[in-house]
């Protein structure tokens, strides 16, 4: 995952039906590749196409990666992302569970605010890194890494039923939701100049934004990033 992300964009269109192992991402070996809804908008840009985690995905376009990289930096992009694991936590004590298992002061999220955050093991070891955004609607909705699938879903559904065992208000869903993440440090501003970094922890806002069968967005299109 990028460490920088201004805005995840949460999409109103629906992905192809999940899987029914839904706790597990399609095998490239065994299994067709799963397509984002903008794959045909990447095979018009001269996406060259690649297996990840069980997708096809864009690893890059006609421009080279210095010409994308400085594209980004100087103005700012958009990226499917929608291969990622999406979750949604509900229920009156979803800050207590997703507290316990990240870094970061949740309950202080504004309506609709996303942070960076990262997964932690019990002696406080990284496991992943996610954005966890508390969302208008009354839950939490946490992306993370594709390549990490299993072992943060696991992660999740343990505390999930660990916490509903003690009597507290808290549910999962996996979402199979397209996502995309606008990019770049200054993205909100227009743009920020290389080399410049945040001394904040990045967060950004998030909300819906297209609809079912709507045109793909316009623009300059950049390969997708973990």
């Amino acid at each position: 995952m990028q460490r920088v992300v201004s805005v995840v964009a949460h999409l109103g269109f629906r992905l192809q039906a999940l899987p029914p192992a839904l706790c597990r991402p399609l095998s490239c070996a065994q299994d067709v590749l799963r397509r984002t809804p903008l794959y045909d908008f990447h095979l018009a840009h001269g996406g060259k196409m690649v297996a990840f985690a069980g997708w096809s995905l864009p690893v890059q376009y006609r421009d080279s990666h210095t010409d994308s990289h400085l594209h980004t930096r100087q103005h700012c992009s958009l990226f499917d992302v929608s291969h990622m694991l999406q979750t949604k936590i509900f229920g009156s004590d979803r800050v207590k569970l997703m507290e316990s298992l990240v870094v970061g002061d949740i309950a202080e999220l504004r309506p609709n605010q996303g942070t960076l955050s990262l997964f932690t093991n019990e002696a406080g070891g990284i496991l992943d890194d996610l954005i966890v955004t508390n969302t208008s609607e009354g839950h939490l909705y946490v992306v993370s890494n594709a390549g990490c699938w299993e072992k943060d879903l696991a992660l999740m559904q343990d505390k999930v039923r660990e916490l509903q065992n003690q009597g507290r208000d808290v549910g999962l869903e996996v979402l199979d939701n397209a996502l995309l993440a606008l990019q770049d440090l200054g993205a909100g501003s227009g743009g920020s100049s290389p080399g410049n970094s945040s001394s904040e922890k990045p967060r950004g806002e998030a909300g819906r934004a297209g609809s079912q069968g709507q045109s793909a967005p316009g623009g300059r299109p950049l390969p997708v990033r973990e």
